[in-house]
């Protein structure tokens, strides 16, 4: 099936280009960007600055919305999990993560949306629910910039930062990934600034080396999850195409260029990464640049009817836990305990697989499409 033409593809540079390419003045595309992203207009028809014939070849050339909510689950918590149908009938889950820290008139004050940038993932992680998806495709420019303008709309207040750590790898999405970006972070009000959003990799080090070189303006995240070759192998195949040393030295390089700290991500598994050993080796790797770790409780993937050491795996236990984080810090490191937000509708961390959704039309006809 063929993508359709969505205008929320173009980042300003090549909307321009596109409606130059109609015989339209250049100055059109951003009063287009402007009614999109600043007023959040809901089609074309409501853009009151261009004329009508413009709006009318606007409908003709461009696909407004890319994404189609189909699902709202909420957690205990407050956080929210969204389904989203897709054009090919596929589907992706998005979070909105509010903060426990309140403003005085009692909202939260951070509200995250994490975001998915591939429908599925190739790289098989073993304590993650999306790998048992597999791959079906990536998602395009629109497909990714819709979940944060839907969820935005669906709560009614402005979404404060973003993580791009929901279903797949952002760097094998990388291009598609960074014009979302550019068009997030656009003008003098832009929906979020650069140093609200945070892109969380498996070790992908192509991609790691094209944000230093490119000096990309928004935070980095490494999920790291082992201190040895031999155990990262085993629960993130990805470890055998770019193994520890090779990941610290990009690290490495990506820090020379940018001078930004990095943000490693540990998930504790009991018995297999919880030692001293490993809260020693940890410690060691993350000196190699200004860095800070988030520790994540491991969460149940049970209904993804896990195999091999992907059944193996369990949360340490909450003293293996805690001696950890002590460990940690007394090894001069800082240390960020990740919540387990939305566990309870599957929308933790490492959850997102359409667990709670299986009797909608649009999860049946993507796992049609699977076979």
């Amino acid at each position: 099936m063929k993508t359709p033409n969505f205008l929320k593809n173009y980042t300003l540079p090549l909307l321009r280009e596109q409606i130059r390419a109609l015989g339209e003045q250049q100055f059109r595309a951003a009063q287009i960007f402007d009614a999109v992203y600043s007023h959040k207009v809901n089609n074309f028809d409501d853009i009151a600055t261009l004329p009508k014939n413009i709006r009318v070849r606007l409908n003709e050339e461009f696909v407004f919305s890319s994404i189609r909510l189909q699902k709202v689950q909420e957690s205990a918590d407050g956080t929210k999990k969204f389904l989203f149908e897709l054009f090919d009938g596929r589907a992706i889950e998005t979070v909105l993560i509010p903060s426990e820290m309140v403003t005085e008139e009692g909202t939260p004050k951070r509200m995250t949306i994490c975001v998915s940038t591939q429908v599925g993932c190739p790289l098989n992680c073993q304590f993650c629910a999306t790998a048992s998806l597999k791959l079906k495709r990536n998602l395009a420019t629109a497909e990714i910039v819709d979940q944060l303008l839907e969820v935005q709309k669906y709560i009614g207040k402005k979404i404060t930062n973003l993580v791009f750590m929901g279903m797949g790898e952002p760097m094998l999405n990388y291009d598609n990934v960074m014009n979302a970006v550019s068009i997030f972070t656009y003008g003098e009000e832009p929906l979020l600034g650069s140093k609200r959003i945070t892109l969380s990799t498996a070790g992908v080090i192509p991609g790691i080396i094209r944000m230093a070189d490119e000096k990309s303006p928004i935070k980095l995240a490494i999920s790291l999850h082992a201190t040895t070759n031999g155990l990262r192998n085993a629960i993130m195949p990805i470890a055998r195409k770019y193994d520890l040393k090779q990941l610290g030295d990009a690290i490495e390089y990506y820090y020379r260029k940018t001078r930004r700290a990095i943000t490693y991500e540990y998930i504790l598994f009991n018995e297999i990464n919880d030692s001293e050993l490993d809260a020693k080796r940890l410690a060691k790797f993350t000196r190699r640049v200004p860095s800070k770790v988030n520790v994540i409780p491991f969460h149940d993937i049970e209904f993804t009817n896990p195999t091999g050491i992907a059944a193996d795996l369990k949360p340490a236990s909450d003293e293996k836990f805690r001696t950890f984080i002590r460990l940690l810090q007394n090894n001069d490191v800082t240390v960020m305990i990740r919540s387990s937000s939305g566990e309870d509708i599957d929308a933790a961390c490492g959850q997102l697989a359409f667990s709670n959704a299986v009797a909608d039309n649009v999860v049946q006809q993507y796992s049609e499409l699977q076979l």
